[in-house]
This record gives structure tokens, sequence and C-alpha cells, in this order.
């Protein structure tokens, strides 16, 4: 069984200068970052520039190499990368290349449904808790089997998108007529099956394209990837196959399983991206919402279960959002609070009689209480306060959040100066620090505002007063 490399392992192989030039003061904390995905090796500039430290750097590259290889797709500023795990669970280090979610179309679209549907998955952008959400790419399914026309739709989509590709279709003339199409574009090549591999590595050699490889029997997936790795293919993606219904289990059995093996067993012949394909649900033919709600329960369990993309077809809002909300969670670093930056911020345009609310410098708090805020048109000052990047609750609980924080961040964000009323509106979970934040702010008026930021119109009418204070 592998295990995870200690700081120690890397530094043997270091020059042990400390001569600083990567940035850190010594080679054992550049070591350290290096295990933390923190750094680069190639900012030891002596391994690569000094002859002497040949080998070391070529055991360090190998040794430092993730047990799931990472895999380019596309090119440009829009390409993505899958895969380069290392750990089974990110609490042991984190996730990093998030699951690539792919819209997927045919050849048969016309024109106007084509151009629709490339045009949404390159322009659709969610913002959540400081990020923006998007989708990754096109997956562009033959369905009219004419090497002529995939051509075509390969090409009005390049047109309309400089997106990564996967092509689909196990017929290799079709696939070189798309690979024609998108030459120079580094589309993924789906796939590499037992009866058309030797053809398809053909391709994959010419056009310098990854490859992923279909199975669902999984010694035989193993077998194809070996014998493409023989070829001189070393970018892979695999794909176990996808199934609803009775055989989920069986799906999700097969997709852990090729994690585990590639990073706890060592099984390099495996240690390749996971792709999966949720649009399968729609072999049986489309159901409407029914069809969309299971593919949404199939894609969500394949983020759960290390797929690094999927191919998906239905394009409701609701359920692109389920998977990319899911998607962020699990990519999101469990060692580090997602936080912003404390201090006061405008919303709209506040005067000196507008409400000061106070909140938290959690991700999801502020951006939620910031949102509300702004869909009500409320003109407001938000004073947020430093907790470490935790929620309301728990800083309240912890202490993050306390009388004596509040009132040195009024001083240090002159908030006296910009409004003349002295009334402070704290987060209804914050209540049982109101009296003890009145002392602390020497003259400040605490008004309880409600659990949910979204009352928060509501509560104003009710309760703030229009009139200034001094």
């Amino acid at each position: 069984m592998s295990k995870r490399l200690k700081p120690l392992d890397i530094f043997k192989y270091l020059p042990k200068t400390n001569c600083k030039i990567c940035g850190e003061e010594t080679c054992m904390a550049f070591a350290m970052k290096l295990i933390e995905r923190e750094t680069e090796l190639a900012l030891c500039t002596p391994l690569f520039d000094e002859s002497k430290y040949q080998e070391n750097k070529d055991t360090l590259i190998v040794m430092l190499r993730p047990p799931v290889q990472p895999v380019k797709i596309g090119t440009g500023e829009k390409s993505v990368i899958v895969g380069g795990e290392e750990v089974v669970y990110r609490h042991e280090l984190t996730f990093y290349n998030e699951t690539r979610i792919f819209i997927d179309v045919h050849d048969e679209m016309d024109s106007k449904e084509l151009t629709e549907r490339v045009n949404f998955v390159d322009e659709y952008t969610v913002f959540r808790i400081g990020v923006h959400l998007k989708l990754n790419g096109i997956a562009v399914r033959s369905v009219s089997n004419d090497p002529a026309k995939f051509a075509k739709t390969v090409e009005e989509i390049l047109k309309l998108a400089d997106l990564p590709l996967v092509l689909c279709t196990f017929d290799p003339k079709i696939m070189k007529a798309g690979l024609d199409a998108a030459k120079g574009k580094r589309p993924l090549i789906y796939a590499a099956t037992v009866t058309n591999w030797e053809d398809i590595a053909k391709l994959a050699m010419e056009y310098n394209c990854p490859v992923a490889v279909f199975s669902t029997d999984l010694t035989t997936l193993n077998s194809i990837a070996i014998t493409l790795q023989k070829a001189g293919i070393d970018e892979l993606v695999l794909d176990p196959g996808t199934y609803f219904g009775e055989n989920i289990g069986a799906t999700l059995n097969n997709y852990t399983l090729l994690r585990v093996a590639a990073i706890e067993a060592g099984a390099e012949s495996v240690g390749f991206p996971l792709m999966g394909v949720p649009a399968t649900v729609y072999l049986e033919g489309d159901k409407g919402t029914e069809s969309a709600w299971n593919e949404t329960i199939v894609g969500s369990m394949l983020i759960d279960r290390f797929a690094s993309m999927l191919i998906v077809h239905n394009v409701e809002l609701w359920s692109l959002l389920a998977l990319l909300t899911l998607r962020q969670t699990i990519y999101t670093d469990p060692r580090i609070h997602p936080a912003v930056d404390a201090g006061l911020i405008k919303i709209g345009n506040p005067g000196v009689d507008s409400p000061v609310f106070l909140t938290t410098n959690f991700a999801l708090t502020f951006y939620t209480v910031k949102t509300d805020l702004e869909q009500a048109a409320i003109d407001s000052w938000l004073l947020t306060v430093d907790t470490e990047g935790i929620g309301v609750e728990s800083a309240v609980a912890g202490g993050q959040l306390n009388a004596g924080a509040v009132a040195d961040l009024i001083k240090e964000t002159g908030l006296e100066e910009k409004v003349k009323h002295r009334k402070l509106i704290i987060p209804g979970m914050a209540a049982r620090i109101s009296g003890e934040t009145e002392d602390s702010t020497g003259g400040w008026q605490i008004l309880v505002g409600p659990r949910d930021s979204s009352a928060i119109p509501k509560f104003l009418k009710q309760n703030w007063e229009a009139e200034a204070t001094a």
C-alpha cells in the first residue's frame, strides 16, 4: 500500500544549501511546501541548472508525480486539467482539479439548437461564496455516423466558442474527421475500446490528443490502458461505465475500486482520471423532469465517487446548480475556512442615516447577507468582523465574534464618521453578545436583527427609525 510522502523524503534529494532562491528560508521549508502543493519544484533552480543534481531532480520529479496522472484537455485559457489527485479522502490533503462538466451536443442538431446550446455553456456562470461557477466544455456525439457531418458540427462549435471538446464516437473514420476539424485544439478522444483501440491509438499519436478508455469490465479496462501506455500514450482518462437503477451500486463500486487501486495500492496502470457519463440516463428516452432528476442524482454520486469529469445532457438550471454547488463544496480545501476580508463596505449608496449591519467574514454568510441586501435595494453599510472564516453561531460560541472585536472594528473603519446615528444591527444568532457589545462600543445601540438575512426588509420596516440620532 502506498503512503503519502513526508518532508524528509523530499528533503534528502534537495541541494540542502538553504540558498533561499525558491523563496523559502530553508530546503526543509521548501520540502514541506512541495508536500502540500503550495510551491513548485522548478523554483529550486540549482536542481535544474547544475548537472550534479540531475539524478536527484529526476528522482524528485517521479516522486512528486501524483498517483492519478493529470491530463490536459483543450488549449489556451479555457483548457482544463483533470486528475492530478494523490489522496482518496480530501481531509488527507485536499482535492485540486475539480470535476469538469461537459454538456453534450450531437451532429444532427440544427444550427439554431446547436448555437443556443454552445452559447449557453460558454456564457453560463453562477456566483457563489466569492467564486464564479462555470461549465467546462462540449462533448460532441456522432449520431449521423457521417464523417463529413461530424466534422462540420465540430467546426461550427469552434466558430462559436473556444471551449475544450470531447469527440464521441467509436468509429475511427468519424473520429479522424472530427480531429481534422479540431486540429490543434487537443480534444479528448472518446473512446478506445477492446475492438478499436489500435486505430484510436494511431489517431491519438498523430494528433497528440488524450484518449478515454471505455469498458464496463475492469480487467478489460486495465488491459486496454496498459496496451495504450506501451504504445506511448500516457494521457488517458478511464470510463468504467455509468448505469442508473439497480446497477448504480456496481457503477459506484467500480469508480471507488479504480481510485483506491491507483492511490493506495499504487496501480500505475489505472492511475488516471475517471470520467462518468450521467447522460446515459437518456438512453431510455427523454422523460422530461424525471430524466433530468435521475441524471442529477447520478452526476452527484459520481462527483462524490472520484469522477474527474462528467458528460451531462440536461441543462436545467436547478440541475446544474446542484452539481456545481456540490463540486464547489468537495473541492474547497477542508483545512481552510472560506473567508473574505474584514472591514466596512457599502451596499448601494448609503448615507449618514443609512442602517449599519454586522456579519462575519465566513464567505457563505458574507455573500448571503450582501446579496440579500443588494436584491432588496437597501442602501446600507455592512460591517464585517474577522472571525477566522467561521459563521455567526459558531463564532459567537467560540469567541471569535465578541464585543471587543466589534468595538475595535468600528474604530478601525471610521464608521462613526460615516453615520450620524449610533445604531448597529447584529444577526439574530448573535443576540447573546448584544448587551456586552453596547457596553464595549460606548454609546452604540445594538438592535438584534433576524436570524436569516432574507428577513431584513421586513425587520427594517418594523424596527428601523428613519430619524438619525446624534
